[in-house]
């Protein structure tokens, strides 16, 4: 995909998925707004090893659906 879609789109197309966007448009808290999608799938470790596959100078990886209950995020 070499288009620039935006959130609401990508989560339509790609449910409950986890994606690696090229050129992350953000706004100003850093939210991603839109971008290029590079990769998708069910299976985070597979986006990671994508993103050091392809090498994106910029890049945001976001999952499209809702994390469980007592999930913990590290930044």
């Amino acid at each position: 995909m070499s288009e620039i879609l935006t959130m609401a789109q990508i989560g339509t197309l790609f449910e409950s998925e986890w994606v690696l966007i090229e050129d992350p448009q953000t706004d100003e808290a850093l939210e991603v707004r839109s971008g290029t999608v590079r990769w998708h799938g069910k299976d985070r470790d597979e986006i990671y090893r994508r993103a050091a596959q392809l090498r994106p100078k910029r890049f945001a990886i976001v999952y499209t659906g809702t994390l469980p209950e007592n999930t913990a995020i590290v930044l």
